[in-house]
């Protein structure tokens, strides 16, 4: 069992990336929050999980623990696979799927690409007991945990820390109740929709001028 890699990353896609491990090019799928964070030629260790099926053997890697068991304790839920797994953790923060599967919020797992009302009602029926917000989950953390993932998701996409940042402490004004709720995804589209409408409005007051 591959339960972590620590690594050199040498490549960075939209699915996967591979980190050079004392020679060995290891490839592993994640989420784009996960991937946010990699640098090529920085050193990386990602918690990991290994899928092995009758023609393949996949690693998926996870920047904690906790996204790491949240992650395979899905799979345990009938219908889903690895990949709508890791949909549910690029959608939701570990935190705020281990309150949805507790309270049964089945809304918030049918926001998940490729999962419909029924998928999302057995999900929670089956994930009650097992998936339970942690004592460290308090609001302060849960804040904490989805800031940073946004701020290193727009990083990732070229955006300044600077300019991020603004743009993330504007949205939440915006739009309070989505913060609260540690969407990590639904954050990231406002914080985004955000920058757009900041940058029309800049281009307009230009041409005005």
């Amino acid at each position: 069992m591959i339960s972590s890699l620590t690594g050199t990353v040498s490549h960075v896609g939209l699915h996967s990336a591979v980190l050079d491990v004392n020679g060995f090019g290891m490839q592993v799928q994640a989420t784009p929050q996960t991937l946010s964070t990699l640098r090529l030629g920085n050193q990386a260790r990602l918690f990991t999980s290994l899928i092995v099926r009758e023609d393949s053997m996949t690693l998926f890697g996870f920047t904690d623990a906790d996204e790491r068991e949240v992650f395979e304790t899905l799979l345990g839920v009938s219908g889903v696979g690895s990949r709508l797994a890791l949909a549910v953790l690029a959608v939701y923060a570990p935190a705020a799927i281990r309150t949805a599967a507790s309270s049964g919020d089945d809304k918030a797992f049918s926001k998940v690409p490729g999962i419909g009302p029924k998928g999302a009602r057995r999900i929670v029926l089956e994930l009650a007991d097992k998936l339970v917000p942690l004592e460290t989950d308090t609001p302060s953390t849960a804040a904490g945990a989805w800031q940073s993932q946004v701020l290193a998701a727009m990083m990732g996409l070229g955006w300044s820390e600077k300019d991020a940042g603004s743009a993330i402490d504007s949205a939440v004004k915006e739009s309070p109740e989505i913060a609260a709720s540690g969407d990590v995804g639904s954050i990231l589209k406002l914080t985004l929709r955000r920058l757009g409408q900041d940058g029309a409005r800049s281009s307009a007051r230009a041409s005005v001028n």
